[in-house]
């Protein structure tokens, strides 16, 4: 029972430290740590009998995948992951979803920053709002820009004055 024991916790142990590499930047360590503990709950396996070992193989080819899949899934939803995870920016009404053939046609518009560009934020175009990214770093709320480039549906604008 010894050896089972020792290939449970081991496992657990692995497990853990998959969940941990998410969130705590170690170059790799803990990676490796969790790699060692599951070679060494396989080798656990392996003294209680052959069969046990290949059970043990299995497991482990389970395991880590399912352990990944249940912390990306259900992390985010706990108050822990809540606290360590960043929200997508919120929609508002009269957001423009970029249309690349519409966006050609605004090179040369000015416009206004609503949400400081660092490097990237919002503006409005005559009631129209884009999210745009500055030319040259940040830009305050409330300044004038103008749209110079379009690549895709990434919209580039330089200042060209305050408004205040």
């Amino acid at each position: 029972m010894g050896w089972f024991l020792l290939a449970c916790i081991l496992y657990l142990a692995c497990a853990i430290l998959i969940v941990a590499e998410v969130f705590i930047p170690s170059g790799g360590l803990i990676s490796v740590l969790a790699v060692v503990c599951v070679i060494g709950g396989v080798i656990a396996c392996f003294h209680i009998n052959a069969f046990v070992g290949f059970l043990g193989i299995i497991a482990a080819m389970i395991m880590i995948p399912g352990a990944l899949y249940l912390t990306y899934k259900f992390l985010p939803k706990t108050r822990f992951g809540k606290n360590v995870t960043l929200e997508p920016p919120l929609r508002q009404d009269g957001d423009a979803v970029p249309d690349t053939l519409n966006l050609k046609e605004m090179i040369g518009e000015t416009g206004i920053v609503i949400s400081p560009l660092r490097p990237e934020g919002m503006c409005n175009f005559s009631g129209q709002r884009l999210e745009c990214v500055a030319e040259n770093g940040y830009v305050d709320k409330n300044k004038k820009v103008k749209v110079i480039k379009i690549e895709s549906t990434q919209v580039t604008v330089r200042l060209i004055e305050d408004i205040s």
